[in-house]
């Protein structure tokens, strides 16, 4: 069963668009956006986990500039390829939020070095199953991927008016002001710019608010004259990693879920750019995952899986050359050793940040919804299999503390409303669709 269609065949002549590398001066701003869009989610995984622990600040930007280099390396990776790694698409590589809660929780338990062992073992698992999940694939249709995709994008919301409200309160609604002045620049500049000039509308929303945050009193440039020029990730400030079976167990379920979602992301972006939604791309994608997340475990970091922004910002700006990514993977590196210019590009205002961020996700979302059209929603099971989804996803987000009763090892996946979604889609269209008895039902005509 094809998971999504295929594009049309391209009328285009010569090289597909995604192996295209645009001129130098438009190469670098479009890749500087995949960047600015990316760095607040890199960024923030160390950064909760390393507070939540009470690491001294100086531990918490290790594992920022560990994060970034292992996310550079990984992009580089995944967009180019490399032999039997890497999808050739458009994709930026990351730190999952999914991994927070059991990373603070082994962290507490066993040590960062438990987490950073857990980490390596789940790559080690995901190299392994890659070509499993591309044997499956036909269990991931449409109905399945849409929906969790869909949930991804719109579960990030919240995160966003975060980062709006975070100054947006405190500056009597000038935060307000100026993150929905960053989301109608983005409408605005992609109703009448040119083709040429929207594909940079996020680059220059965000510039835009930059400056104006200025006179706001709402950009905080402190951080740029504190930051080291020239450092380097050392990841034996945390010692060796360490493995512990509980903590390599809660890891693995993260995976598990992470391995859904890079599936959901390829497919998507395979859609949108037109090539790329079959099993070969999936099964390296996966790979680039697992390699990704072992060097990352052995470099005091944490789990690698797509980027869902990546997905909104290939939407929103069209650019499908996976050159571009590339090139913005490895400005992450450069930031990794450089952190004066991370502390430059963490100077973008939250309400900013916050602005183009609820494009971005609601865009993700949109893509879900978009796939999941494929799917026939007329035939109940269909129709019951998404609200049920849906609805127990998206109960994490309302009632964070709804599972607080239950073990942690339970809660390490049911607070995750992405994981729930994914396990109760995936679930629902096995037992619909995939078991002896399985019959599709239409609703009675009318």
């Amino acid at each position: 069963m094809a998971v999504v269609e295929h594009a049309v065949a391209p009328t285009h002549q010569g090289p597909h668009p995604v192996d295209v590398r645009p001129p130098w001066r438009r190469l670098v701003p479009l890749s500087l956006q995949h960047l600015l869009v990316a760095y607040a989610g890199m960024a923030t995984m160390p950064l909760l986990v390393g507070t939540a622990l009470h690491l001294p600040e100086d531990r918490i930007r290790l594992l920022i500039s560990a994060n970034l280099l292992v996310s550079g390396v990984a992009t580089v990776l995944q967009s180019l390829g490399l032999k039997w790694f890497g999808a050739r698409l458009p994709i930026v590589m990351g730190s999952t939020f999914t991994a927070i809660t059991p990373a603070i929780l082994i962290g507490q338990e066993h040590g960062l070095a438990a987490v950073f062992g857990a980490t390596v073992v789940s790559g080690l698992v995901t190299l392994a199953v890659a070509p499993w999940f591309g044997r499956c694939l036909h269990l991931f249709p449409p109905l399945v991927t849409g929906t969790v995709i869909a949930v991804i994008g719109f579960s990030l919301v919240p995160s966003a008016a975060g980062l709006i409200a975070g100054e947006g309160a405190g500056g009597g609604g000038r935060g307000l002001a100026l993150a929905a002045g960053t989301v109608l620049l983005v409408v605005v500049v992609e109703r009448v710019a040119p083709p040429a000039l929207a594909r940079f509308s996020v680059l220059l929303a965000m510039a835009v608010g930059t400056v104006a945050a200025l006179p706001l009193g709402l950009f905080d440039g402190s951080g740029v004259a504190d930051a080291r020029v020239v450092t380097a990730p050392d990841p034996t400030a945390f010692g060796a990693p360490t493995f512990v079976v509980p903590a390599i167990a809660a890891m693995l379920v993260v995976q598990l879920v992470n391995m859904v979602e890079s599936v959901g992301d390829t497919l998507a972006v395979g859609q949108i750019v037109g090539r790329g939604d079959d099993a070969p791309t999936v099964v390296r994608a996966l790979r680039a995952d697992g390699a990704a997340t072992v060097l990352s475990g052995a470099l005091a970091s944490f789990p690698i899986v797509t980027f869902g922004q990546s997905v909104g910002l290939v939407s929103v700006t069209r650019v499908k050359s996976r050159h571009v990514v590339a090139l913005s993977g490895v400005l992450m590196v450069v930031l990794a050793f450089v952190p004066v210019l991370g502390a430059a590009v963490a100077a973008v205002p939250g309400p900013v940040l916050g602005g183009v961020s609820i494009v971005m996700f609601g865009t993700v979302g949109a893509v879900g919804l978009r796939i999941l059209a494929r799917a026939d929603l007329t035939e109940p099971r269909n129709l019951l299999t998404v609200a049920l989804a849906f609805a127990l996803g998206m109960i994490p987000l309302g009632a964070p503390d709804f599972y607080a009763p239950l073990p942690s090892y339970l809660r390490t996946v049911l607070d995750s409303g992405i994981a729930v979604t994914g396990i109760v889609a995936f679930l629902l269209n096995l037992l619909f669709h995939h078991t002896g008895a399985a019959r599709p039902r239409k609703e009675p005509a009318r």
